[in-house]
């Protein structure tokens, strides 16, 4: 019995002195939530026991939260080196906190923090013998902003209408909340039970609603906050805004009228122009000369000579002779001593008509 009690005290002084000699690590397993944008600090320190000689490795690595992506290693410490270039998401963005890693200290910060850096990190010490390791849960959230205050309604007394509060972004869960900071500083009392929710519902409005009214977004890791103003008006005369836009129609449909039909009458006049402008230029024959009528006039008299018979030939002949005008003859002066030119008939045998001399005149006006 007393060999029994002494194996078991051996035993225990084995384990403890096992215990104490090994490498710990001191930082707890711990949950961190930090916002967008910010820098994550993961702690990991660890403490050494005279028996751990081995060379010091200090080894980071990232479970994501898309449980198909498997574990990254995103920083290394081995051979008195640092190794960063890992993972190439938190490349430049990950680093130990301390210059002097031997000491203790095996904490990193993650800067410009993303959501895609969410995850499980672990933190992995190994100075052999000693092996030891901790887990800490990051979790990266949106500050609410972009935060936007309005009415959705028309703002007249008696109507219905909301006041509505909306965040562009902000991780949810997401706590609202409603003042008022003009006028009397208390919301209206059948407001109250919406003063906690994003969407306010206003029942029979009146003029003691006025005033300005902010709206206040606040989530684990930040908040913002909008304001409006309310000015709740008496009811417009619609029916005379209804008049005024049907007059308002008809006026410009009445003017477009107009300038459809002067620009219809304009075009019909420059087409009325041109057509009487082309008549001119294309019926109209140029003004002859006063010689070139005479000829006309005098070749008709002989081309209708062929026509005539023999008994009316003399008649007609002197009559178209005393009808030629004798302003568009043009004669050839001729020398007082020289007796008159006879003048010969055309040859009318060619012509089917019997010839005939047409007589000539003497100095003293008889017939030769």
């Amino acid at each position: 019995r007393s060999l029994l009690l002494g194996l078991v005290s051996s035993l225990c002084v084995f384990l403890s002195a096992d215990f104490t000699s090994s490498l710990s690590i001191t930082t707890p397993d711990q949950m961190i939530e930090k916002a967008k944008g910010e820098t994550a600090y993961l702690p990991c320190k660890f403490t050494l026991s005279p028996e751990d000689q081995g060379p010091l490795d200090i080894e980071w690595l990232l479970s994501p939260a898309d449980n198909q992506k498997v574990d990254q290693v995103i920083i290394l410490y081995s051979g008195d080196k640092i190794y960063d270039d890992y993972y190439q998401d938190l490349k430049g963005r990950v680093h130990f906190t301390s210059s002097d890693l031997k000491s203790g200290d095996a904490s990193i910060n993650v800067t410009n923090l993303r959501l895609s850096d969410i995850g499980t990190y672990q933190c992995k010490v190994k100075k052999a013998p000693g092996v030891g390791n901790k887990k800490i849960q990051l979790t990266v959230l949106v500050k609410p902003s972009g935060i936007r205050c309005y009415v959705d309604g028309s703002e007249e007394i008696g109507n219905d209408f909301k006041l509505k509060c909306e965040p562009k972004e902000g991780s949810l869960p997401l706590q609202y909340e409603w003042q008022k900071l003009s006028n009397s500083q208390k919301l209206p009392t059948l407001w109250l039970p919406d003063m906690k929710s994003p969407v306010i519902s206003v029942k029979n409005a009146s003029t003691e609603y006025s005033g300005t009214y902010s709206c206040t977004v606040t989530n684990r890791v930040g908040s913002d906050q909008c304001q409006l103003r309310l000015n709740v008006v008496p009811p417009s005369n619609r029916a005379g805004t209804i008049a005024g836009a049907i007059v308002g129609i008809l006026l410009a449909l009445v003017l477009i009228g107009l300038i459809v039909f002067c620009c219809r009458k304009k075009r019909r006049e420059e087409k009325y122009e041109k057509e009487v402008h082309h008549d001119i230029r294309e019926d109209v024959p140029p003004p002859k000369s006063r010689a070139s009528t005479a000829r006309s006039y005098i070749g008709s008299n002989h081309s209708s000579l062929g026509s005539m018979s023999p008994s009316n030939m003399e008649g007609y002949a002197k009559t178209q002779y005393n009808q030629v005008p004798s302003e568009d003859f043009e004669r050839t002066p001729q020398s007082p001593t020289l007796p008159p030119a006879k003048v010969a008939a055309p040859n009318l045998s060619r012509m089917g008509a019997v010839p005939v001399m047409i007589p000539a005149q003497s100095k003293d006006g008889s017939i030769v």
